[in-house]
């Protein structure tokens, strides 16, 4: 059977019960006491794979190698960004926990649709709400809550919040699609661990595949117009590294770290030189 760990459903609870609360510090002077509040839950929050979103409340330097590290790969997916890209970074990133709560909502799992844009929220928003452009994160707390109580309103709160992140981004950048891929890959890492399977990160990994899809279809053109064959290529390989998860659930054997690894390694050769 999978290991359900205490630490995941902790994790879960407090996602949850800061979407619940609407994260009332979204006006410009709560961001600052956002900051200081996931300060004090820091250890909740690190209890989830040592994500430490207290971290990065501390600033830019010391949060993307305290907050980010924890969260895999994304101490590498940060590492080096300018300003702008960063911000579409962090909008793609958040971009993907939304993602895979449409694919919940589309299994019939509400209440577990609400907990995945609520950890997003508290994840990689939280911690860095000053990187994200000045998107309203009032549209994703909103679907958050009525996701988890299953309400039939969440659904379009979802597709807003969605629509939201997207009128802020570009035409894209193959970085970001490079950047969500190491974020996928460092997660994956941490789903099969001493024999039990982690449920939690096996979505926050899907996310990331997800939203490293997302952010190739809006490229996408621009590499065709570079080269079309390898462009396809690209395609290809991420839409089967994608099908790697089979479910927003993780199975009993989900497929071995290795086997993902490898098909993220595909993909980047693909993108090179495009």
């Amino acid at each position: 059977m999978i290991e359900l760990k205490a630490k995941l459903w902790r994790g879960v609870g407090l996602a949850v019960a800061v979407a619940a609360a609407g994260l009332a510090a979204c006006s410009p002077g709560g961001e600052g006491g956002e900051g200081g509040g996931e300060a004090g839950e820091g250890a909740a929050v690190t209890g989830e794979a040592g994500e430490t979103a207290g971290g990065e409340s501390g600033g830019e330097g010391g949060g993307e190698a305290g907050g980010e590290g924890g969260e895999a790969g994304a101490a590498a997916a940060y590492a080096g960004l300018a300003p702008a890209l960063r911000t579409q970074v962090r909008l793609q990133h958040l971009k993907g926990f939304l993602l895979v709560a449409q694919k919940e909502i589309e299994a019939g799992n509400l209440p577990e649709a609400g907990a995945l844009v609520g950890q997003g929220v508290l994840e990689v928003h939280a911690p860095a709400p000053s990187d994200f452009g000045g998107l309203d994160i009032a549209s994703a707390n909103a679907a958050s809550a009525a996701l988890f109580d299953a309400k039939p309103e969440g659904r379009a709160a979802l597709t807003r919040a969605i629509a939201d992140i997207t009128a802020r981004q570009d035409a894209g950048d193959v970085e970001v699609v490079r950047r969500m891929l190491s974020i996928a890959g460092g997660l994956y890492a941490l789903v099969l661990v001493d024999g039990g399977v982690d449920p939690i990160e096996y979505q926050h990994s899907l996310g990331a595949a997800l939203a490293a899809r997302d952010a190739f279809t809006r490229v996408e053109p621009a590499l065709r117009a570079r080269n079309a064959v390898r462009a396809q290529e690209a395609r290809d390989q991420i839409d089967r590294l994608v099908a790697l998860w089979p479910s927003t659930q993780a199975p009993e054997t989900p497929a071995p770290t290795a086997q993902v690894a490898a098909q993220i390694s595909r993909i980047e050769l693909a993108l090179s030189g495009l």
